[in-house]
């Protein structure tokens, strides 16, 4: 048996936190059931983050930086409405082929509207922070421009919702939302 680094398991802590905080969100995941994912002990878990939030803010900043480097590989070298169409495509491809991811997301700004709620505010600032660097993929392909950019980004946001919600993709919400190659064509699969 190959033994793992601190850094592996680590990693692998982190797909798990992303798996069961999408299903269960923040209050409805333990780290108990992290750590049995994993295959690891609750206090070998504290050893490689200080608690829950923590785990948390991993697997959030990992979803953040997923989506990040999505809309950079997508858009690499294009500009304006080709990058618009290279990002829209990818990112339609990924929610559909790792629901997971989309969920993550989804949970994140739970978490985030709760925490604040009970006046912690660490969570946000983090969240928030990650979701700059993932508007600022997006808006410099698309030519630094803001409505192109804010258009893009509630697109996307409404369609995480349709997505969440369970509409499937003949479902008439989605009629005149994207080319059907950029939404319909992909949510098929």
């Amino acid at each position: 048996m190959v033994r793992m680094s601190a850094e592996e398991r680590r990693e692998s802590v982190i797909r798990a936190a992303m798996s069961e905080f999408a299903r269960g969100g923040y209050n409805g995941t333990s780290t108990e059931v992290i750590a049995k994912r994993v295959g690891v002990s609750q206090p070998y878990l504290f050893r490689l983050f200080p608690g829950k939030k923590a785990i948390f803010l991993a697997a959030a900043e990992r979803c953040l930086d997923d989506s990040i480097r999505t809309f950079e590989k997508a858009s690499e070298g294009l500009r304006g409405e080709e990058a618009l169409h290279a990002m829209a495509d990818a990112y339609t491809r990924v929610i559909a082929e790792e629901p997971e991811r989309l969920l993550m997301q989804m949970q994140m700004y739970v978490a985030v509207a709760a925490a604040e709620q009970a006046g912690d505010r660490e969570l946000g600032e983090a969240v928030r922070a990650g979701w700059m660097r993932l508007w600022d993929a997006v808006h410099l392909p698309l030519g630094a421009d803001m409505e192109e950019t804010t258009t893009f980004m509630a697109y996307g946001m409404l369609i995480n919702c349709l997505l969440a919600m369970g509409f499937p993709p003949q479902h008439r919400v989605w009629e005149g939302l994207y080319p059907s190659a950029r939404v319909k064509g992909r949510l098929e699969h």
